[in-house]
């Protein structure tokens, strides 16, 4: 390519990226035409990712994320366990509710990370590892607000996109009221990563505060993983290869 990325490399990633998105699977015609290849350069491409376990093919010939992308999206999962904790328990603080990262799996979010305000005699316990519908719930909302606009998006989430910020009530908890706001995420290091962060509280909720600090956590957050995805590309490239985007290779 005339740009110095690697073809071959730049369509072999391109796929798992189209993959991320699907994840009940593809058949091999449908990821050729995703990528706007033929079906030979396809099934070559998708041969050298399941040698090193990037994808997996099913009973009907659909193929699927493999183990290796999952082991990945674990290790880019604990990054970001490590840079949201100091973020979260701030943002417990400053609001006095129970702060949570949330992170979109499938049709489902899942809880990466809460922290407990201190010094607060009764807060709810948000459980790491708790699931809720997308569409159900502050968190949720917050996710699919982050994503490119549908056309049968519901009404909350169209409000959500255009706040950058939704709040709920009694949706997951009763008496709970939720706040969220999705992450923008970098553009490298976090593939298919989609996350949101807010807090949960009993009714006494000051909103215009809590608007302001998981605005203000959201980008916190999103600089913070931006800096963690440009420091592993410039470790990656070396020296000697500073003028290539590390999203290229």
């Amino acid at each position: 390519m005339a740009d110095g990325r690697l073809q071959t490399l730049d369509r072999g990633l391109a796929a798992l990226w189209i993959l991320a998105r699907h994840p009940r699977g593809l058949k091999i015609a449908e990821l050729a035409d995703a990528l706007g290849v033929h079906r030979a350069i396809a099934y070559r491409i998708v041969a050298t990712l399941a040698d090193h376990g990037m994808t997996f093919r099913l009973p009907d010939n659909r193929i699927i994320l493999g183990s290796g992308a999952i082991a990945l999206a674990v290790h880019a999962e604990g990054n970001v366990r490590v840079l949201g904790r100091p973020i979260v328990e701030r943002l417990a603080a400053q609001t006095g509710a129970t702060a949570f990262l949330s992170m979109a799996q499938g049709s489902d979010c899942v809880a990466l990370l809460s922290a407990e305000p201190p010094g607060q005699r009764l807060s709810i316990h948000y459980r790491v590892g708790s699931r809720s519908p997308l569409d159900k719930g502050a968190p949720g909302l917050a996710l699919l607000a982050g994503r490119p606009e549908r056309s049968d998006d519901p009404e909350a989430v169209k409000v959500a996109r255009r706040q950058g910020y939704c709040v709920t009530r009694n949706e997951l908890q009763d008496g709970a009221v939720g706040a969220a706001s999705p992450i923008r995420m970098p553009r490298a290091g976090y593939p298919g990563l989609e996350l949101s962060i807010g807090v949960v509280a009993l009714s006494a909720l000051d909103l215009d505060r809590a608007e302001a600090a998981i605005r203000s956590a959201a980008a916190a957050l999103s600089d913070q993983l931006a800096r963690g995805a440009g420091e592993a590309g410039e470790a990656a490239r070396g020296p000697t290869a500073s003028g290539i985007d590390p999203r290229q290779g």
